[in-house]
């Protein structure tokens, strides 16, 4: 049966996952560097709002710190991810973004937090990764090959393992403020990261596609709440692990929205993530 932090965990996959099928549609459409820093502002005023609601002042700098650490993490995979989804490399970008930002933590995790998940944890682990390569992939992919679309998928990749690490690492004492600080370190990250392409002649849009940027950035919010509340009642690991499935959601709204169909090896990764779910639930 899984606990409150998995059930917490699977939830930020789901509202990640929302914030991704949103977002890269709209980055086809609109300036993804727009895109990306309206999300964050629209992130904010949503973490503020609940902070406030739910939560007393912070009780520790440090905190506020890893949140802001965790925001620029956040910028960086944002920028770069949207990127590679406006250059039309979604079977290139998403997978290796995906595979590598849960790889990575797992490896901090493991080698540097201590982390020690059970036998059959482990084995769900194990699983996560072909699952989430496999129902991220939308055509074949030439191996060897590697492009600018590759590079933003790595780049954006170490963004998200940095995300997710250092949020891990803010304490529960300090409520959700650290997503607080982590939305503002984002929106500063995205600005400087956009000054060298000359973004500030591209941050208009129509006031539609702005309110939407706006509520992608407010989903994935969301997200990091659900996402900081699973690590303080689980292992970062298994948070990470669980929060990372976000790829399956806009497999399933593609099909169930747009009636895209489901290729064989989108099937096998759904099955190895629900079969990888259950393991983790069942070491639980």
């Amino acid at each position: 049966m899984l606990r409150v932090g998995e059930l917490l965990a699977l939830a930020s996959a789901v509202c990640y996952g929302i914030s991704d099928f949103a977002g890269g549609m709209l980055s086809r459409r609109a300036s993804f560097i727009a895109v990306a820093l309206i999300g964050q502002i629209g992130g904010f005023l949503l973490a503020l709002v609940v902070a406030l609601a739910t939560t007393s002042e912070p009780s520790c700098l440090a905190d506020l710190g890893w949140g802001a650490v965790s925001g620029v993490g956040t910028g960086i995979g944002m920028m770069f991810l949207f990127r590679g989804l406006s250059r039309g490399a979604m079977s290139v970008v998403v997978p290796i973004s995906a595979v590598g930002g849960v790889a990575l933590p797992v490896l901090v995790g493991v080698a540097l937090l201590g982390s020690r998940p059970t036998p059959l944890a482990w084995l769900g682990i194990a699983l996560v990764l072909p699952a989430l390569w496999l129902v991220s992939r939308t055509r074949d992919v030439v191996v060897g090959q590697v492009g600018a679309d590759t590079i933003d998928a790595l780049i954006a990749s170490a963004g998200i393992a940095l995300q997710y690490v250092a949020l891990a690492q803010a304490g529960s004492q300090s409520g959700l403020w650290p997503v607080v600080a982590g939305r503002v370190a984002a929106t500063a990250t995205i600005a400087l990261l956009a000054l060298p392409v000359g973004a500030g002649l591209r941050l208009r849009l129509p006031v539609r596609h702005a309110l939407l940027a706006a509520a992608t950035g407010g989903s994935a919010a969301l997200a990091l709440v659900c996402y900081l509340l699973a690590t303080h009642d689980q292992l970062m690991v298994i948070a990470v692990v669980l929060s990372s499935l976000y790829p399956v959601i806009p497999v399933l709204l593609g099909v169930s929205v747009l009636r895209e169909s489901l290729s064989w090896r989108q099937a096998a990764g759904l099955v190895c993530a629900g079969s990888a779910i259950a393991l983790i639930a069942a070491a639980g």
